[in-house]
């Protein structure tokens, strides 16, 4: 009786760690800081992507072309409040020079609350994060050819609420979660006007637009195994929908032409709000979003019991709408991840 007690406390304890030992992974999908703790998790990456061919890109005479390499720099931050709460951070970073676009492409803030422990038959997270497109204006500039974005802020500022979920068995974790972002339409954007526009005299060298509110959902799972004390493997997949732009009114105040003879002025008036009409007209649904479909996969190395470094790689898919600047024949990612925690 001794021996298969003995046998049954030992699969027992040696379950137990190795639940423990995958949870504390900070590659864990359901990874969550305990109290007191910070975690910290920055990442370098470069990404390889060819444009494809839609109306937009075609005018601009970029279809087809090659992108690379697209540095990419990511960092994460948490704090574990309680066991149970913690405050987080998301951030990114993007500089292209093959286009001449830089800035943020990610920015968030928020708390994350977990309703179910490891204790109950699966995990459950709620979350919800202040979205910060909005702390740089959308830049760029209006050509004949259509608009050349110099960065990558939307303008925008938005709320996300989402929800993670799933399981660890031994060494092996299976999350999935979902997203919504819902973002508020503003005037935060600076559009200059390319001077080889037709229509450039009769406005400012700068508008700025009243844009709408938009909507992203997202949704995915992801898995991680637990080699050993030292190796784990991820891999995941991610469904990412990006919806049409739109606008609604220009914000500039236009120029009244107030020094020309009467006549003059009524023309060029008349033929200012002809661009303004028509502007709007194209612009009210920009009909430029697009669909992504990620798969991911990852091998992290566990330097001691708080640092460890990661390898990834992305493939991304998607489906964009006609008017879209976003879409690509070819877009891969590939870069390393330090996670540490105090």
């Amino acid at each position: 009786m001794k021996k298969p007690l003995i046998s049954l406390i030992a699969l027992t304890a040696s379950v137990a760690s190795a639940n423990a030992l995958a949870a504390s992974n900070m590659e864990n999908p359901l990874y969550m800081p305990q109290n007191r703790e910070v975690y910290l998790k920055p990442a370098v990456a470069m990404m390889y992507k060819t444009v494809e061919g839609t109306k937009a890109t075609e005018k601009k005479g970029t279809s087809g072309q090659e992108e690379f390499p697209v540095w990419r720099f990511f960092g994460d931050i948490g704090y574990g409040i309680t066991d149970r709460l913690d405050v987080h951070g998301r951030f990114g970073y993007t500089r292209d020079n093959e286009i001449n676009r830089k800035g943020m492409h990610r920015g968030r803030i928020g708390l994350t609350y977990r309703v179910l422990t490891e204790e109950a038959p699966f995990v459950l997270d709620l979350y919800g994060d202040a979205y910060l497109s909005g702390i740089s204006p959308m830049k760029g500039t209006y050509t004949a050819k259509g608009f050349d974005f110099a960065n990558y802020s939307n303008g925008r500022w938005g709320a996300i609420f989402g929800t993670r979920f799933g399981k660890t068995w031994n060494d092996f974790t299976l999350a999935a979660h979902v997203e919504y972002l819902q973002t508020f339409g503003n005037h935060n954007n600076k559009i200059a006007i390319d001077p080889e526009n037709a229509f450039a005299p009769l406005f400012p060298s700068e508008i700025s637009v009243e844009l709408k509110s938009t909507h992203e959902t997202v949704a995915g799972f992801d898995a991680m195994y637990q080699m050993n004390s030292k190796w784990s493997l991820g891999a995941g997949f991610e469904y990412i929908e990006h919806s049409d732009n739109g606008v609604k009114s220009i914000h500039t105040q236009m120029p009244d032409f107030a020094g020309d003879a009467p006549a003059v002025q009524a023309y060029k008036k008349g033929q200012q709000q002809y661009v303004i009409d028509q502007l709007l007209a194209e612009t009210a649904d920009m009909d430029d979003g697009w669909d992504e479909y990620v798969i991911k996969t990852s091998v992290a190395y566990q330097m001691t019991d708080d640092v460890q470094f990661s390898m990834f790689f992305e493939y991304t898919l998607d489906d964009a709408h006609a008017q879209s600047q976003n879409a690509t024949d070819t877009k891969m990612e590939l870069g390393i991840r330090m996670g540490a925690r105090f």
